[in-house]
């Protein structure tokens, strides 16, 4: 592991103004957000702040919030977020020399809506191939070294079996000792043995099991019986 917390600390801020006013982001600026494992799932209902948890997270690492890897820092005009610039990490022993020199870092920001852009200036020709050929391409040749990976909805370009082939790169990943951090909607990516799962919501932050996220539940119940949801949206 690269970071054991990471964690905002700010003077003053008004909690009914975003991101402050966003509940996983309070609960960051409160105790911070501790990493027990190589791998973290990050998961949430659409507007619980997971994408703005995980940019922030790559950006206080270092990494161009619009996406890429660390030698891509700030490629972008975009400017680093409000909750970015305040991000501070402790170091697991293994990350100390990386974060004590910015030279050293090492590691790539993956978010699905900035994904062509960022996988062009990495040279991977994303108008050569498909959106997940693309992802698939950046697992394969960026995802290598010891480092921090950070990834927001991943699956959004992926089939079933890329999922499969993206979860044996972090498998690899993690075993030459590189972390990941993924925000996720994906049953199947939540899987991973041995990772770890934080839920974000209304509750701020919390560490859950597999078997019991919500959006596990709704796909089990929903692939036995599609009729149940959809008699509730269609006409």
């Amino acid at each position: 592991m690269i970071i054991e917390r990471a964690y905002a600390h700010v003077g003053v801020y008004d909690a009914g103004e975003w991101p402050w006013s966003v509940p996983c982001v309070r609960a960051l600026l409160d105790g911070g957000l501790r990493f027990t494992a190589p791998v973290t799932f990050v998961v949430g209902e659409n507007g619980s702040g997971k994408s703005t948890l995980v940019e922030a997270l790559a950006e206080g690492f270092g990494l161009d919030p619009w996406g890429g890897s660390h030698e891509w820092r700030y490629a972008s005009p975009r400017a680093k977020s409000v909750l970015g610039e305040h991000i501070r990490f402790d170091a697991a022993p293994r990350g100390r020399r990386m974060l004590a020199s910015w030279s050293a870092r090492q590691g790539f920001f993956l978010r699905a809506e900035t994904a062509l852009d960022a996988l062009g200036r990495e040279g991977l020709a994303p108008d050569e191939r498909s959106h997940g050929e693309g992802f698939l391409a950046a697992f394969r040749d960026k995802f290598l070294r010891p480092g921090l990976y950070v990834m927001d909805e991943p699956e959004a370009a992926l089939s079933f079996s890329s999922c499969l082939e993206l979860l044996g790169h972090i498998d690899q990943l993690t075993r030459a000792g590189a972390q990941v951090v993924c925000a996720t909607h994906s049953p199947l990516l939540t899987a991973l043995p041995g990772a770890d799962v934080v839920e974000v919501g209304d509750h701020g932050i919390r560490r859950t099991a597999w078997q019991d996220l919500a959006l596990v539940d709704h796909w089990r119940r929903y692939l036995a019986d599609p009729t149940a949801y959809l008699r509730h949206v269609l006409e």
